[in-house]
Formats: C-alpha cells, structure tokens, sequence
C-alpha cells in the first residue's frame, strides 16, 4: 500500500474557517493519496508560523503575504472578504476620536493581520497620527476598551456582529470605507499553498479544497452544526450569519474583483509606507 502523502493544514478556531474545513476535517470528501492533518491557532499565530512554512495549506491574512510570497501561493479559493463590511474600530464612548491631534491607545489583534493593515490606511487617509498601537488577543479587545485600558479597540471575527449588544460605539466599519473607496470587497484572509511542493500536490490540494468549501456550502447545516462547536458561545443564528458574510461564492472563487482588490490593497499597503516592498500577489 502507497504511504499517503501528509498534508498539514493550519487554519484558526473560528467559526468560518470550521465550516470552511468541514468536509476535510470529517472525511466527507474523498482524499485519495493526501492525508490531512489540522492544526487550530489564531490568526496572527498562523501568519508567523508561516515564515517557517510549518504548513504545507495555512490560512494567512493577505496583509501577511506582503511578507511570505517568497514562500507562498495565493489558492484561489478559501479566502474572506469583506463586501461591504468588515473589521470593526470601536470605543466605549469616552474617546473623542474627531480630535485629531489628541492621542489614543488602540487595541488591535496582531500587527500582521488585515484588520491592521486596513485601520493604518484609514488612519493614512483622514491624516490621523498620534496613535499608540497595543497589541491584545481578539478575543480579549472588547475588554481591554471596557476597562479603559484602550481608548478603542479593533473587532475581527465575531466581535463585528456582538459590539453593539455589548454597548460599544462604532467609529468605523473597514469594509463599509474601502468599498466606498475602491468600489470592491475588502480583503483579508486567504488560504496559502507552499512554493516548493509538487505542481501536482498543489493543484490536487487545492483542488481538495475547493471540493470542501463546495460541501459545505451543499450541505449548509451539517457543516453549521459544526461550525457551532468554534462560536465561542455565539448562538445558532450569529454562527448563521458570521459563515455567511464569509464563506460564500468569492470564497469558492476570488474571480477578477477579488483578485484586483488583493492587488489594491498590498499596492497602497506599499504606497503608504506600511509594507517595504511592492508585492504582485500570485493566485492558483
């Protein structure tokens, strides 16, 4: 019998990504020679352990690839974006964030991620300087601005759906501001497939993929049901809403705008000064 080939998949312990994965995880699809493997870590845990190519298939932020297209290759499918919504800045009401000039301390969820990339445009925009960035776990952002210990904090994953209910002001929605802007969905994550594998294991991998986030899209409920294990307490009907606004037809197929938008974003990312060289991303 043939030693399957080992195929080790990093992605993060949120909701969309276990729908996404479903069908891989659960043996729902055939695999034939590729044995896969899961390894669950936050995001901005993913996009370091990606310089190290410690995964043959990572989730990445596409701001991180600004960083790891030497190592990597954009896969076509498997990516979240934002149409016309996204990361959310919030404050609890005591920041008054039409000043300027006045400094801020702002709780973001990784220095590597999307979401960040995307505020420092923003902030490069409205020409708003003098801010502390402070490092914080997602999930422990909505805590850091409660305590006062940030002035505001920025929201991935479920957070952009709960902020309200929590008593927590907007000051703006990422995605609402680059699809006024650019007029496209606002990228943030991607699945990346390493370099230096067989063209035959990375078009067969991706491929697999494809064929996973199709399953569950087939099978919407099955799959909910266990995404519901990664809501982090969320009910049914957020974990509903959470996949939908993220694993949906551009995550099956990025097509032309999502690949332009990835362009958009990594060119002002170099334009601004926020990453050291201009990246023209490459897509499977």
């Amino acid at each position: 019998m043939t030693e399957k080939i080992k195929i080790r998949i990093g992605h993060s312990p949120d909701s969309d990504d276990a729908f996404m994965f479903y069908a891989l995880a659960e043996k729902k699809i055939v695999t034939d020679k590729y044995e896969f493997t899961h390894e669950l870590l936050d995001i901005e845990t993913l996009n370091h352990r990606a310089f190290n190519g410690d995964f043959e298939l990572t989730a990445m932020s596409v701001h991180a690839y600004a960083y790891l297209s030497d190592k990597y290759l954009f896969c076509q499918s498997g990516a979240s974006m934002g149409e016309n919504y996204g990361p959310v800045l919030i404050e609890n009401g005591n920041w008054d964030y039409r000043n300027l000039t006045a400094p801020a301390r702002v709780a973001i969820p990784g220095e590597l991620t999307s979401a960040f990339l995307a505020l420092k445009l923003y902030f490069a925009e409205i020409g708003r300087e003098n801010i502390e960035y402070v490092v914080v776990p997602f999930d422990k952002i909505i805590e850091s601005v409660k305590s006062g210990e940030t002035d505001a904090g920025l929201l991935i994953h479920e957070g952009q759906l709960t902020y309200i209910r929590d008593g927590f002001r907007l000051i703006v929605d990422l995605g609402v501001w680059w699809m006024l802007g650019v007029g496209l969905p606002l990228p943030l994550g991607a699945n990346g497939i390493r370099r230096d594998l067989p063209p035959d294991v990375i078009v067969d991998v991706t491929k697999l993929l494809n064929e996973s986030i199709q399953y569950a899209l087939n099978f919407r409920e099955d799959a909910l049901d266990h995404a519901l294990k990664f809501g982090r307490g969320l009910e049914r009907y957020d974990v509903d809403q959470f996949v939908g606004m993220y694993v949906n037809n551009l995550t099956l197929d990025l097509g032309e705008n999502g690949k332009q938008s990835v362009r958009e974003f990594l060119k002002r990312a170099y334009d601004t000064g926020a990453v050291p060289k201009l990246v023209e991303p490459e897509f499977v």
